[in-house]
């Protein structure tokens, strides 16, 4: 037997695929005697609705789309939980796109998502979005009255809610963290450094090493990409310059130094202390545990998914634009020395 469709059952009653669809979903618009028969013809013949197709009747879809940069990168996992977490609970399915970095990927998927699928968009740009700093793609959207929210990675290009990390002060107080302990030689280690994060902790590095006295040393400064041999470079800095403390940028570049520096015979932290960024499981349990600084994805998932539901939801209210500013938390193990 062929499944029935609604438009078999509008057919059959004569009514419009509309007005199925409400005495389907017993809506009050429908009169009872036309909704009880088509109900009980629906019943008998095992009729399933199509949400999709009931979404689009009325104009929503239900779903969300999240364009994220990297899914290797533990934050991102995170930020998809915090952003999942509320949809469902407000009744909405997400479709995840990961854009590995790529302007061409990011501009691609945002055309497809831009044609009707989706309600609304939470995306992070890509590192070579924000270099070429091209945002028209984004902008369409916008112009479409397609709500949109940008987290982590924003463009001061694009005119709508964000949700961002203070970066600079993280990697601030990541800084003065070791200088507290009496680290003098900190290195810099980034996979990310031509993204607006990247640069903005770069910036809070070189502020607290200038607050407290200490020269900056562009060979202490490491910005690889995925092509490079981050050991070899690592090789370099550890041997032409005395390191006592290390920055990396994020958990999975933070495991590669600890797992480089144990290999070339140093001892953390009694040699060198280690920070990374993004507090996720890897970091706890590898030997030993390593210094975090967390940026609460979760929670920033959940702000975001807020308050773009806010905006599907309401689409004539003149809301103004709204920027939250997320802190991060210092996440304190084994991998840095204790004070004395």
């Amino acid at each position: 037997m062929n499944k029935i469709t609604l438009k078999d059952i509008a057919k059959h009653f004569g009514v419009s695929i509309s007005t199925a669809s409400k005495a389907v979903r017993d809506s009050h618009e429908i009169s009872s005697a036309l909704k009880d028969k088509i109900q009980k013809f629906a019943k008998e013949r095992h009729y399933k609705p199509n949400k999709l197709a009931l979404n689009l009747i009325n104009s929503s879809t239900k779903t969300i789309g999240v364009l994220v940069p990297n899914i290797l990168n533990y934050f991102f996992v995170q930020v998809l939980y915090g952003i999942e977490k509320v949809a469902n609970e407000k009744g909405y399915n997400i479709i995840s796109c990961i854009t590995d970095e790529s302007f061409e990927k990011e501009s691609k998927t945002l055309a497809f998502l831009d044609s009707g699928t989706v309600d609304g968009l939470i995306v992070s740009l890509s590192e070579e979005t924000q270099l070429k700093g091209k945002v028209e793609s984004l902008n369409e959207i916008i112009s479409n009255q397609i709500p949109l929210v940008l987290f982590d990675r924003v463009s001061e290009k694009i005119n709508c809610d964000k949700v961002i990390v203070d970066d600079f002060e993280a990697a601030y107080k990541a800084t003065q963290y070791f200088m507290d302990l009496g680290c003098e030689n900190i290195a810099f280690v980034s996979p990310i450094g031509k993204s607006s994060v990247g640069i903005l902790r770069h910036e809070g590095y070189k502020k607290a090493l200038m607050d407290n006295g200490r020269a900056y040393n562009t060979k202490m400064v490491i910005n690889y990409g995925p092509q490079d041999d981050l050991e070899l470079l690592m090789t370099f800095v550890l041997t032409g310059n005395k390191i006592d403390a290390i920055l990396g940028l994020d958990e999975i570049t933070a495991v590669k130094i600890l797992h480089i520096v144990k290999s070339k015979g140093y001892e953390v932290p009694r040699d060198i202390s280690i920070i990374g960024f993004t507090n996720g499981q890897l970091s706890e349990y590898v030997s030993p545990s390593l210094t975090m600084v967390s940026q609460h994805g979760k929670y920033i998932g959940e702000s975001a998914a807020k308050l773009l539901i806010q905006r599907i939801e309401n689409p004539d209210a003149e809301l103004p634009f709204k920027t939250k500013v997320v802190k991060t938390s210092l996440i304190i193990r084994e991998s840095t020395k204790r004070s004395l």
